[in-house]
C-alpha cells in the first residue's frame, strides 16, 4: 500500500517541498554544510582574535580591535541563523550576511585609505586578504545561498 502524504489542517500553508525534503532543510544540506563550519570557524576565530587583543592591548589599535569583536558577533549570528532555518532564522542569517557585506566592503576600503585609522589588522582588512579573501568571498555565497533556498508561495510553486 503506498505510504500517503498527510494533508495540513485547514487553513495551513502546505509545505514547499524540493526533492522529497521540505524547501528549509535544504538550508543546512550540502553547500549549506560547509556555509555552517566556515561561518561557525570564523565566529570562533573573530571572537578569539578580538579577545585576545582587546585584554591585551586595546589601546593600540581599538577601532580595530572593536571591529574584530563585531566581526566576530556578525559571524555567529549568521551561523546560528543558518543552523535554524525557519522563517526566523533565514532573516537573522539574511541581515547577518548583509552587514557582513557591507563591514568587509567598507573596512576593506577604509583600511586601505587611511593605514592610520587601522594600525593593526582586522579580519575585514584589505578585504579579508590575511584570510585569503574568504571574508569577501563568504557573505556574497551566503546571500545567494539564503535567497537560492528562500520559501517560495504556494502561487509560484504551482506555476
Amino acid at each position: 500500500m503506498p505510504e500517503q502524504t498527510p494533508t495540513p489542517p485547514p487553513g495551513d500553508p502546505a509545505p514547499v517541498r524540493t526533492a522529497g525534503r521540505p524547501r528549509d532543510a535544504a538550508l543546512g544540506t550540502g553547500l549549506g554544510r560547509v556555509l555552517l563550519l566556515v561561518y561557525g570557524t570564523f565566529a570562533l576565530s573573530a571572537s578569539a582574535r578580538a579577545l585576545v587583543q582587546i585584554s591585551t592591548h586595546f589601546a593600540e589599535a581599538p577601532l580595530a580591535y572593536l571591529l574584530s569583536a563585531l566581526a566576530g558577533a556578525v559571524y555567529l549570528a549568521a551561523t546560528v541563523g543558518l543552523a535554524v532555518g525557519g522563517s526566523r532564522g533565514r532573516l537573522i542569517a539574511l541581515v547577518s550576511c548583509t552587514v557582513e557585506l557591507i563591514g568587509v566592503l567598507l573596512v576593506g576600503t577604509l583600511s586601505i585609505a587611511d593605514r592610520v585609522a587601522f594600525p593593526d589588522d582586522t579580519v575585514w582588512s584589505r578585504f579579508g586578504s590575511g584570510y585569503g579573501y574568504v571574508p569577501l568571498i563568504l557573505p556574497f555565497v551566503g546571500l545567494w545561498w539564503i535567497w537560492r533556498h528562500r520559501p517560495q508561495t504556494t502561487d509560484s510553486a504551482q506555476s
